[in-house]
């Protein structure tokens, strides 16, 4: 009897034992995953550059899936080209009229050209002239003693900077004269940057490797000067870009990699922060167009495409960065659905109509009925507001 109660303790003892130590194991298990997820997460927001500093990342919101939104209208083919040959656009608003605003598009396969567009998508005018890669433009530009719309582009086919002038009257085009200023490298992707002093700069990806190149520009009436001020490593193939003007920021897609913000003045250095990056469930490679809208009190936000899920990510214009929401653009009313996405441009202003809310113009690779791509014509509000389209 003794002896089977002094083998029941050591029983129990050993069974005590072997609970703690199984507790031990587990504790340490679940601080190995803690640390894990913590250290991943510190690593997915900051990125010094080569030769830049660390500084704090976007953080994440919370995410609502991908919300479906819907086409109001799309552009009519190019008059000469098939396959996937429009790429990015650029929206001219006409405070006047707003109604009679226009989207500029390229056409990036030989022989290659610009194109004008209005809010029905009808072609209003397309000018032959290489294989225009990126398109942007900004109002108010002084030229000659007047303001005109200036609208710029890089030209792939002799690695070049295009510029013309957009006549509000008339919603024609018309080439600045002289000669084209030419990049330091072979190029890729095009933005515009105008500084809180009015100063015009373009910023300029390189077709091969992670360059990218930022020009201060002169405007005159008789050309445009171009200055190489600035050379950043992104650190491998980018396209897309934007600048948001007030805040004094570029963002850039490296397109396997991420989201970059940079500041946007030549001396501001190579300094970076990740926005979002390929594989945090929100970006899909490869990353390309990127679009920045404005609102009061610094609102607004910024949209990125990615093409790997034909889907466009919204962020907050303000702070961080924010992650919103993804956003993915279904057929309707005889428009096809958007597929492997490109180039993207946004407004938020009153456009009047269908784009009262504002306006976000989608590349669209896969245009079902035609042989090339085309630009779809979305409603902004069910992008970026909070509460989702109504199918129609």
């Amino acid at each position: 009897m003794g002896m089977r109660q002094a083998g029941t303790g050591r029983e129990h003892g050993a069974s005590r034992a072997a609970v703690t130590t199984a507790v031990a194991v587990v504790a340490l298990v679940l601080a190995l995953v803690v640390a894990f997820v913590v250290l991943r997460g510190g690593s997915s927001g900051t990125d010094a550059g080569p030769g830049g500093t660390d500084r704090p990342g976007a953080t994440a919101g919370p995410s609502s899936g991908v919300r479906t939104v819907f086409p109001a209208a799309e552009t009519e083919p190019f008059p000469e080209g098939s396959g996937d040959i429009a790429d990015d656009s650029a929206i001219w608003f006409d405070a006047d009229d707003p109604a009679r605003s226009v989207v500029v598009a390229d056409s990036k396969a030989e022989p290659g050209g610009i194109a004008v567009y209005d809010l029905s998508g009808a072609l209003l005018q397309f000018l032959p002239g290489g294989q225009i890669g990126n398109v942007d433009l900004r109002d108010g530009v002084r030229v000659g003693g007047r303001d005109v719309v200036l609208v710029g582009a890089n030209d792939r086919s002799d690695d070049t900077l295009a510029f013309w002038t957009l006549d509000p009257a008339t919603r024609r085009l018309t080439p600045l004269p002289g000669d084209a200023p030419a990049t330091l490298r072979p190029n890729y992707g095009f933005c515009l940057y105008r500084n809180a002093s009015g100063a015009l700069s373009a910023f300029v990806t390189q077709r091969d490797g992670g360059g990218l190149e930022q020009y201060a520009l002169t405007v005159a009436a008789d050309g445009v000067d171009a200055r190489r001020v600035r050379t950043l490593d992104v650190g491998s193939q980018s396209e897309g870009c934007v600048a948001d003007d007030e805040r004094g920021l570029l963002y850039v897609g490296e397109e396997d990699v991420a989201v970059w913000r940079y500041g946007a003045e030549p001396g501001d250095g190579d300094d970076r922060v990740a926005v979002g990056r390929v594989g945090d469930g929100h970006l899909d490679a490869d990353v390309e167009g990127l679009a920045l809208t404005t609102g009061p009190d610094g609102g607004g936000h910024l949209l990125v495409s990615s093409q790997g899920d034909s889907t466009i990510a919204v962020y907050d214009r303000a702070g961080d960065n924010t992650y919103v929401r993804s956003v993915t653009v279904a057929g309707a009313g005889g428009v096809d659905k958007v597929t492997t996405t490109d180039g993207v441009a946004a407004d938020a202003r009153d456009f009047g109509g269908a784009f009262a809310g504002g306006l976000l113009v989608v590349h669209d690779e896969r245009n079902t009925g035609a042989d090339m791509s085309n630009l779809k014509l979305v409603p902004l509000a069910g992008v970026t507001g909070g509460d989702p389209p109504a199918a129609p």
